[in-house]
């Protein structure tokens, strides 16, 4: 039988995932990744040299998954803008861990550079809207983008013992708070 090489990468990189957002990279095991996979570790080492490059692949997923789902023209609305963002976290839990990873682990290492031209794009798009009086200037376009995209990430990102107190679980009441306080930035 034939091997898909395309289809053990994509089932290298879903295993790869999961294993990444639990443990890290430093923690993660590329026997367990290979075993999810349905492979072999020296198929990781052959299709991404190591375990940092298959972790820079998963990266780079996420960070395509994250640009591809949310579309931002500067005439969209920023509340609903965050809270698409914080909708995308609520239903794949592993990115905002995988960001919260990237940060900490890879924090020294450059950039995505898509992600990066992305971003820049963006800013100059609200930038744009900003000066057509479409987007309140109450924060400079980069700094406002920087608020929307942390205010996205508020639930993923709070600390359980917050989160009991504040007692907001429902994921429609969340939604409905990122909107308010994303206005709130727009007022």
């Amino acid at each position: 039988m034939q091997r898909d090489a395309e289809a053990t990468k994509q089932r290298l990189i879903a295993a790869g995932r999961a294993e990444f957002a639990a443990h890290g990279l430093h923690g993660a095991r590329v026997d367990r990744i290979a075993e999810v996979a349905r492979s072999n570790k020296a198929q990781i080492y052959h299709y991404f040299k190591s375990k940092v490059g298959l972790f820079e692949a998963v990266w780079n997923a996420a960070v395509e998954q994250i640009i591809g789902s949310l579309p931002f023209d500067g005439d969209d609305d920023l509340r609903e803008f965050a809270a698409r963002l914080s909708d995308i976290y609520a239903e794949h839990p592993e990115i905002p861990r995988l960001i919260t990873w990237q940060n900490m682990e890879r924090g020294s290492v450059l950039p995505n550079g898509y992600a990066v031209d992305d971003v820049r794009r963006r800013i100059a798009v609200l930038t744009d809207a900003q000066a057509r009086g479409v987007v309140s200037d109450r924060f400079e376009a980069r700094l406002l983008f920087a608020l929307m995209l942390h205010l996205a990430m508020l639930w993923p990102a709070i600390a359980p013992e917050v989160l009991t107190v504040v007692d907001v679980h429902d994921a429609e009441e969340r939604r409905e708070l990122v909107r308010r306080v994303a206005a709130s930035l727009l007022d």
